[in-house]
């Protein structure tokens, strides 16, 4: 094995997923040729901007129009608009961009052509409350679906039937010009109709099922989310809705593809690697349980790969709140729940993280774990259970230094997970 340390393996792990869904990389094979008309770009979610500058090295001819990306995460661009707006609660400048791409949208002809940059993060960025909604009530409700340990695509099939924009209604303000969405996929099995709620994409869902999913976790919307959903017109465009014909959707970077090169960087360095997929899901604190046993079956029984190993894995986890006043994204939380798992078995080190550089609403990625990890803490007084029992693992991380901070890396493909074994 090589002679470098666990920690900038780990990182090293991270900083080769990132670069494979960075968008100049992911843009290049997937664009289509010029129209006869002009080129419209529309865009939204933690990596639209990016993925705009990328386009305008790209595209030959002229290009116009505007993307919306988290505040920090915007990029330099010389012809497309960059605005920035809240994640995860949306504010009114998400809603004014929102307004402002169907707007947009509406002035192309049969003749000319949409670009949507689409990614992980647009259901905040693009929040356009409905009809006699106010975007406070909207506000509410993604605050409680963050809360209550829905998974992403339960949240993502609610946020589309609350939304003037989400669930393919940016496709059908343009009926009549074709479109062509590249999406970089933030969401287990990249399906496209849940990347950022799908703005360009048909759903198959309807209000029915969203109304379901907030009453099986007791989430309130209140009364005029409540009357809004008891409406048709709540239900969004359906696959055989016209304004789709002409229409393209391309996943251009994906967990899987972040996975693979990480495996690849992995194999370089002389480790097996066990890769457990790019869809995992569950409660963070349960899903690094599970990650810990494996690890200690590698370690035992040298199953199912033997040491020196990488386990890898993607997806997205929840976290349920259980206190006020923690501080802490679901990776963090995922690191602290394998910290005390895992107790201290000796040659196992892990970095979790989010490929955004962003871990919930804080400002580091993810956080370290190391064999060293709870008998440090108990050094300097501090207990995992108790950070943990009340969703304090950012607080917990930052007094051993131990968050991975990187700052907006301007792409998204969901978590990163990597538990290495000596």
């Amino acid at each position: 094995m090589t002679a470098i340390s666990p920690r900038d393996i780990l990182r090293s792990l991270f900083d080769a997923a990132v670069a494979a869904a960075q968008p100049a990389q992911a843009l290049a094979a997937a664009l289509p040729p010029p129209p006869k008309g002009r080129t419209f770009v529309v865009g939204a979610g933690k990596a639209a901007a990016e993925m705009a500058a990328a386009l305008e090295n790209l595209w030959p001819g002229p290009l116009a129009g505007l993307v919306v990306t988290r505040y920090g995460h915007g990029a330099a661009t010389r012809s497309i608009e960059v605005l920035e707006a809240a994640h995860p609660v949306p504010d009114a400048a998400g809603q004014a961009a929102a307004q402002r791409l169907l707007a947009l949208v509406g002035e192309a002809g049969p003749d000319d052509l949409i670009l949507a940059l689409i990614s992980g993060g647009g259901s905040a960025l693009l929040a356009l409350p409905p009809p006699g909604v106010p975007l406070a009530d909207i506000q509410t409700l993604y605050r409680l679906l963050l809360a209550s340990g829905a998974d992403i695509a339960q949240m993502n099939r609610v946020r589309k039937h609350v939304s003037g924009i989400l669930g393919g209604r940016l496709a059908v303000a343009a009926p009549k010009t074709p479109m062509v969405s590249l999406l970089i996929s933030d969401v287990p099995g990249d399906d496209p109709g849940l990347i950022a709620s799908g703005p360009t994409v048909p759903d198959v869902s309807d209000r029915a099922e969203a109304q379901a999913i907030l009453a099986s976790y007791g989430i309130d919307p209140g009364p005029a989310l409540r009357a809004w959903l008891a409406s048709p017109l709540a239900d969004t465009p359906a696959p055989d809705h016209p304004a789709f014909a002409g229409k393209q959707v391309r996943v251009i970077a994906s967990p899987q593809q972040s996975l693979a090169a990480a495996a690849a960087r992995a194999a370089a360095l002389g480790l097996a690697v066990l890769p457990l997929g790019d869809s995992i899901e569950g409660e963070a604190r349960e899903v690094a349980k599970v990650h810990a046993g494996i690890a200690r079956s590698i370690r035992q029984y040298g199953l199912p790969v033997k040491p020196p190993c990488v386990i890898l894995s993607g997806g997205e986890t929840t976290v349920t709140l259980r206190a006020k006043g923690g501080r802490g994204g679901r990776n963090a939380e995922f690191a602290l729940g394998l910290a005390q798992a895992l107790n201290g078995l000796e040659g196992v080190f892990a970095l979790a993280a989010d490929t955004d550089g962003i871990d919930g609403t804080e400002d580091n990625a993810g956080a370290f774990v190391t064999p060293e990890t709870l008998t440090r803490a108990q050094t300097v007084g501090l207990s995992a259970a108790d950070f943990l029992a009340r969703n304090d693992s950012y607080r917990f991380f930052e007094a051993l230094g131990d968050l991975l901070v990187t700052g907006p890396t301007r792409t998204n493909v969901n978590d990163f997970r990597a538990i290495l074994l000596e």
